[in-house]
């Protein structure tokens, strides 16, 4: 089955470089590399869903910019009833449900320093392409 990404990731990677049009964009990716397991939401999955985008840290001049971006992301995802984002990493800290969206220490082998990663849940997710109301990329919220 060829590999398709989930609308939402779409969706927000669209929304990221509408925002930040020059952005670097040399960590950015969303197919898993060897170094991803089976049960990472980089590799697709029985159907070719893959639900997982890294977004290249480098937003613009100002390097903390995408640790504010990260933070909004996980404020979204905190309140969208949709629930289509599954949790944030960046900056050597996560994000979930698991602590009502809380950040917490990351200590897995990558930090995620150079990228923000963000997972979507299966479902809704791979068919809601709706736009994300994040102040940092257009939003309202």
């Amino acid at each position: 089955m060829k590999p398709r990404l989930s609308k939402s990731a779409i969706q927000l990677r669209e929304q990221i470089d509408d925002i930040y049009p020059d952005r670097d964009r040399r960590t950015d990716g969303w197919i898993g590399d060897a170094k991803h397991d089976s049960k990472s939401d980089h590799t697709p999955d029985a159907a070719g869903w893959v639900r997982a985008i890294d977004i290249d840290a480098d937003l613009t001049d100002h390097k903390s910019e995408s640790i504010y971006l990260a933070d909004q992301i996980r404020a979204y995802a905190k309140s969208d009833p949709s629930k289509r984002i599954s949790y944030v990493i960046h900056n050597k800290k996560i994000a979930s449900r698991i602590l009502n969206w809380k950040w917490r220490k990351y200590t897995k082998i990558n930090p995620h320093t150079s990228h923000i990663h963000v997972s979507f849940n299966k479902g809704k997710a791979d068919t809601d392409g709706s736009f994300f109301e994040i102040p940092m990329l257009g939003g309202s919220k």
